[in-house]
């Protein structure tokens, strides 16, 4: 190794939540492995030490004193090696709880960083974290950078944002967190910025990220090496892929892709970046997936630039659930419908990213009293294509029998005759998953769930819903992707028949269209993004709507359908409170515990009362 090389790795141990032994243990053998090849920094995830999904844990003395004996077990297992460790944890001080990393070497603790926002960046508040320091204050190396002093086992150790610290021949400098709106870094001295990171993944962020690494790296002449969660943090709703960069020179040196080992490793030349001119920042920064979705039809489908990056997420966030609580089997009912087929597509995936037997998927097509031979057909032919075998359980003796004891009256085709189908199925899907130590993977999709087109407890209900943040117009996309891109032929022509039939619950003895019932899903999705991520108000929506779908609806059609979109949205939100796991893959989730929070009793009088008026104008 030359004098003027330093080598970097970045890497993701896999962890269990709150398992601060276990993922002690973790943490030491990417250790030895990185001293094996001759690392001379190591960086890993944020807050890796307990896990970053904890939780309402983060309040417990328990799992903090936890953290604290893994850090000494990690410390002291560095001894006999001068490589520097970045590892997160979360840090309890005189007064407050923080998220830091902790730097250390050879058996010593080095500092303490905390993760902070600044004035120039997105602000978010935080449970668990304070962002601010609220102990005295000293200078530590220079009086520009001043930090905070930590007792930890009767040693005082630094703690402070601006904290660098020696590795070879270079200045390393951290910033917990680092994502993607990182700043310009204030660590002028620093050659290297080591970046924790706990940023969950959604479309768009496996380009979004090497793309300001490369950029930052050639603006500012540093090199950054960035860590991720992954493996082992909870599926709730969040997915955390691993993918970790190291990026130098205006270049990605090495990058681990998502989903996948979580280790990156490459070399820098200190006298190259000494050398190196930085390029100046361009005027304006590219545009992101979110700007170029704001006037498109289609918001979501622009946002995503790779449909497989989707799928991933939708299949790690069900492996991770599979893997952490040691289920053997996915249950799910195929309906020969768009988002059964996704589910199912994603769920294939999941079994290839766990090297499980496609064997272990049990579907089930359950037919009733509207089932067409078509869909049925198309049910049985996509697992077939597949190589899964489909078991048919047909329900209708199973309903009637019900309908009868409830005293349901003979012909009467209401939501009572609907919704005892729907909740039929769910148990029978229930009842086999507990027969053989499996989860039900739900099939409805986010387009459903804004509009409240499911029946409670019934296809509401699953034990993991992989389509749960994806919408009706992205799943079409993604199965049409698979369509095309798939060089499975009987795969292809029974996704391709799936594609031509129309959207329909199937769950009356005639016809049913859904789009006919509560509006095109094109519409609907546009709607739910401009309200939901662009915040836009009633009448912007609508303006904007017109606008955009000029000439394809006409204008009393719009106003229509974002009535009913209101009215609708806003009355079935008791059904989203109480919604399974399901992993966050666009920019929007109704999840109540990461995405939208709103009283299920809330009003959309203010929001109808803006259309009508505007229709009075």
């Amino acid at each position: 190794m030359l004098k003027d090389r330093i080598r970097i790795v970045a890497a993701t141990p896999t962890i269990k939540v709150a398992d601060c032994n276990h993922n002690a243990d973790r943490i030491i053998e990417l250790m030895k492995k990185a001293r094996s090849q001759g690392a001379h920094l190591l960086v890993l995830p944020e807050l890796c030490i307990t896990g970053a999904t904890c939780g309402d844990l983060f309040l417990h003395q328990t799992l903090i004193k936890a953290a604290g004996n893994a850090l000494d077990k990690i410390v002291s297992a560095s001894r006999g090696s001068d490589m520097l460790i970045v590892a997160g944890m979360p840090l309890w001080t005189a007064k407050e709880l923080m998220n830091v990393a902790a730097v250390f070497s050879n058996g010593r603790l080095l500092g303490f960083v905390p993760k902070v926002y600044r004035s120039n960046r997105w602000k978010r508040t935080s449970k668990y974290f304070s962002f601010e320091a609220e102990t005295e204050s000293d200078t530590y190396e220079d009086k520009s950078d001043y930090f905070y002093v930590v007792d930890w086992n009767g040693s005082h150790i630094p703690l402070g944002e601006n904290l660098t610290f020696q590795c070879g021949g270079a200045k390393v400098g951290v910033e917990v967190g680092g994502g993607l709106e990182p700043i310009q870094p204030l660590y002028s001295n620093a050659t290297i910025i080591a970046q924790p990171s706990a940023t969950h993944s959604e479309i768009g962020s496996t380009f979004e990220y090497p793309a300001l690494l490369e950029r930052l790296s050639g603006e500012f002449a540093k090199t950054y090496a960035m860590a991720s969660a992954g493996w082992g943090e909870s599926t709730t709703d969040m997915v955390y892929s691993g993918h970790n960069i190291i990026s130098a020179y205006g270049v990605i040196l090495h990058e681990s892709p998502p989903f996948c080992e979580g280790y990156a490793i490459a070399d820098i030349s200190l006298r190259k970046l000494k050398d190196f001119t930085p390029s100046p920042p361009p005027d304006l920064p590219p545009p992101s997936p979110f700007t170029l979705a704001e006037n498109e039809q289609l918001p979501f489908v622009k946002m995503c630039q790779d449909p497989n990056e989707a799928i991933d997420i939708q299949a790690a966030g069900l492996a991770g659930r599979m893997f952490n609580a040691n289920i053997k089997t996915a249950v799910i009912g195929i309906s020969g419908g768009l988002d059964s087929t996704m589910a199912l597509l994603a769920t294939v995936r999941a079994f290839k990213m766990l090297d499980k037997p496609l064997s272990d998927i049990i579907t089930l097509t359950m037919p009733c009293f509207g089932t067409t031979e078509h869909t049925k057909n198309n049910a049985h032919a996509l697992c077939q294509a597949l190589g899964i075998k489909c078991r048919e359980i047909d329900i209708t003796n199973s309903v009637a029998l019900h309908l009868k004891d409830i005293g349901h009256a003979n012909g009467v085709f209401d939501v009572v005759f609907e919704n005892a189908q729907a909740r039929m199925r769910t148990m029978v899907l229930m009842d086999i998953a507990n027969q053989t130590s499996g989860l039900v993977v739900g099939t409805g999709s986010l387009s459903e769930l804004a509009l409240g087109w499911a029946t409670y407890n019934g296809d509401h209900m699953s034990m993991y819903a992989v389509n749960s943040s994806v919408p009706k117009t992205l799943v079409r996309h993604l199965v049409k992707h698979t369509a095309k891109t798939t060089e499975n032929e009987q795969l292809k022509k029974v996704l391709e028949s799936i594609l031509a039939t129309k959207v329909s619950p199937e769950l009356l003895p005639t016809p049913q269209h859904t789009e006919d019932l509560v509006g095109p899903y094109e519409l609907h999705d546009f709607f739910l993004f401009h309200m939901l991520f662009l915040e836009y108000e009633a009448i912007e929506i609508l303006k904007t709507a017109l606008d955009v779908f000029n000439g394809k609806y006409s204008r009393e059609e719009i106003v229509h359908w974002l009535k009913i979109f209101l009215r609708r949205f806003f009355s079935q939100q008791f059904k989203r409170n109480c919604l399974p796991d399901g992993p966050k893959v666009v920019c929007v989730s109704l999840s109540p515990r990461v995405g939208l929070a709103m009283p299920s009793d809330a009003s959309a009088a203010a929001w109808l009362q803006e259309i009508e008026a505007f229709e009075n104008l």
